[in-house]
């Protein structure tokens, strides 16, 4: 469910018309919706009710600081994977003990900025940066709390791009070698093992790969327990997906995601942390572009749009889809014909979608990206030196320009020429 719906004929999000927004800030934009925001948030926490747990926002998935501040203020703890992720985290006032610091390439002045700012715990992912992070706990007199993310050899059944959890993937340890890992860890100074962790991958659709993961994190959890290990919080990842076509079946719900979890590891006696990104911030999310050219090709049309690839970089890099429809609602009935939906960046890559079929639409007219929240934003780029584009946040009838678009002269100036050119 989100909160952009047609109301008079015209989408809005919230109570605030998109057209209105399109007039304050131009197109492209992106915009969220808090409803929506806090309605995914609170599925998690209602599917986890009962159990010892934090739900810890994957900030990968959208990392913008009013989007952040918004979810830590329902309670919201987030899982971080740089230290430019964590910095805006603590700047949107989340403090350190609610901060997981995730990643395969931490390095030692991100560990060390992470231990003087406060971090819940680090998910460790290989041997060196385990004895890394031992070095810069012991030099600063600290002692960093930590997870070991084990690699399950589990098939995500996702794209191979997001997969995670494979034996051929950069993530984790093979869990095979976690209590030798393990026992590495107990004797390092500066080190406190806590727990274990897995992610398997992203835009899961079916529940299967995960309780293969967790029947595996639940033996190697005894098995450690076993050998004297205090494990006493899982952290299970993110990665549940959300219906991105519409007509297609839906992923299973964050009810049914939690009633796995308790069947699993109910009497583990253990906290459980989740890192939802995409369940989250996906749906609240919608990108709004305006249509340039209707170009008539040779047995094709196309919808060139002010969006580009660089704005929205998911169905070039992964083939990804989104529902792209009118901001202005069609007549019941009217006839549709088939478009490819196209940016202008100087890329045949730059293709949103090839023969979809749309309702008759001109130049100047809106059209809206669905399940544009997350991997949007925070994946675009100035490809072609064309300016990151506005993300605002509605709330009820408030709008408001939580990241504006920057000018030509402060991109063009951030480059410096030598004096020797």
């Amino acid at each position: 469910m989100d909160h952009f719906l047609y109301r008079n004929g015209i989408l809005h999000a919230e109570d605030v018309p998109l057209p209105q927004i399109a007039a304050e800030v131009g197109t492209p934009f992106y915009v969220y919706s808090c409803a929506t925001l806090t309605r995914h948030y609170r599925l998690f926490e209602e599917a986890l009710a009962g159990m010892e747990h934090l739900v810890c926002f994957a900030m990968k998935s959208n990392s913008n600081q009013a989007v952040i501040a918004h979810l830590a203020g329902l309670g919201a703890g987030m899982d971080v994977v740089s230290g430019g992720e964590y910095l805006r985290a603590k700047a949107a006032g989340v403090p350190g003990e609610r901060i997981v610091f995730s990643g395969v390439g931490k390095t030692k002045d991100e560990m060390r900025m992470a231990l003087k700012g406060g971090i819940r715990q680090f998910n460790v992912e290989s041997e060196p940066e385990l004895i890394a992070l031992s070095e810069v706990a012991t030099s600063l007199g600290v002692t960093a709390p930590i997870t070991v993310r084990v690699n399950p050899d589990v098939d995500a059944k996702t794209h191979e791009k997001i997969a995670t959890g494979k034996s051929e993937n950069k993530f984790g340890i093979p869990i095979a070698k976690a209590p030798a890992v393990y026992a590495m860890a107990a004797k390092l100074p500066g080190i406190e093992v806590i727990g274990i962790d897995v992610h398997i991958g992203s835009q899961l659709t079916e529940l299967e790969p995960f309780r293969l993961a967790y029947e595996k994190v639940r033996e190697l959890t005894l098995r450690l327990r076993a050998d004297g290990h205090d494990i006493r919080r899982l952290d299970l990842g993110g990665g549940l997906g959300i219906p991105y076509e519409r007509s297609n079946t839906a992923p299973p719900l964050p009810t049914e995601y939690g009633a796995l979890i308790r069947e699993v590891f109910h009497d583990l006696d253990v906290e459980i942390e989740i890192e939802p990104g995409r369940l989250i911030s996906g749906n609240a999310g919608i990108l709004v572009a305006s249509v340039i050219y209707v170009k008539e090709g040779e047995g094709r049309d196309f919808l060139i749009l002010d969006a580009a690839m660089n704005d929205l970089v998911r169905p070039a890099m992964y083939g990804a889809w989104h529902d792209i429809i009118p901001v202005v609602e069609p007549a019941p009935g009217l006839d549709q014909r088939p478009y490819d939906i196209v940016g202008p960046v100087c890329e045949s890559g730059d293709t949103f979608a090839k023969q979809r079929q749309m309702p008759a639409i001109g130049p100047g007219e809106l059209v809206a990206f669905r399940s544009a929240g997350a991997y949007g934003a925070v994946m675009s780029s100035e490809y072609n030196t064309r300016p990151l584009i506005p993300e605002v946040l509605v709330k009820d009838d408030h709008m408001a320009v939580i990241r504006a678009r920057p000018t030509f002269d402060e991109i063009i100036n951030r480059d410096t020429i030598p004096s020797w050119v």
